[in-house]
């Protein structure tokens, strides 16, 4: 499953009846949210809810029935066993787009309103501050930096100079290309805040 599958399933775990309604719906052979609401004592849209996010989730199987003219669904469970896996290699940048993001062409963005703060010994950034808004909405964020960061962005060209690729600067760093995914995050998340211009 993908992140937001499985964070949209954790909250429906995390629900504090959560547990007594699964207890609910492997005792009976289907329920109504009604149903249900009635037997946990809680209001049931909040029931509603979380049976759809279940279907949606498919751990859930729903069947259309009517009472009168009125239609009203009934669950029961799909399945008797829930697993959460992740590949968490996926967040990575790694192979995405590898070649691309080496060749990006970039520099530091001239009056972009950027504090780089130098390390004690004077060899890589330490954190950055940026500045956003204007006026009284003026805010400030600090970003600390990994190593490798701070050696990369201590080799940013200048805002006068040429454009680098982003696999110079890392060789002129001496970074390792195993750390090109927290170099291209935080290459990234410069160009967002306008600290960092592209060719």
């Amino acid at each position: 499953m993908d992140f937001k599958e499985a964070a949209k399933l954790g909250s429906c775990l995390s629900k504090d009846y959560a547990e007594d309604l699964f207890r609910l719906l492997v005792t009976y052979e289907s329920i109504s949210s009604s149903e249900a609401a009635s037997r946990l004592n809680i209001h049931i849209k909040t029931v509603q809810d979380l049976m759809e996010d279940l279907f949606s989730l498919q751990i859930l199987e729903r069947e259309e029935v009517y009472e009168g003219k009125r239609p009203y669904f009934r669950y029961h469970l799909k399945v008797n066993k829930i697993t959460m896996e992740i590949e968490l290699k996926s967040f990575s940048g790694k192979e995405k787009n590898k070649d691309t993001r080496l060749q990006l062409k970039i520099r530091e963005r001239k009056n972009a309103g950027v504090r780089f703060t130098t390390s004690r010994s004077s060899d890589y950034i330490s954190n950055v501050v940026i500045w956003t808004g204007e006026g009284r909405n003026r805010s400030e964020r600090k970003i600390n930096l990994s190593m490798p960061q701070g050696r990369f962005l201590f080799h940013l060209p200048f805002p006068t100079a040429e454009f680098g690729t982003v696999k110079d600067i890392m060789k002129k760093a001496r970074i390792d290309e195993t750390n090109m995914p927290e170099i291209i995050d935080i290459v990234d998340v410069m160009i967002e805040f306008g600290a960092i211009e592209t060719l």
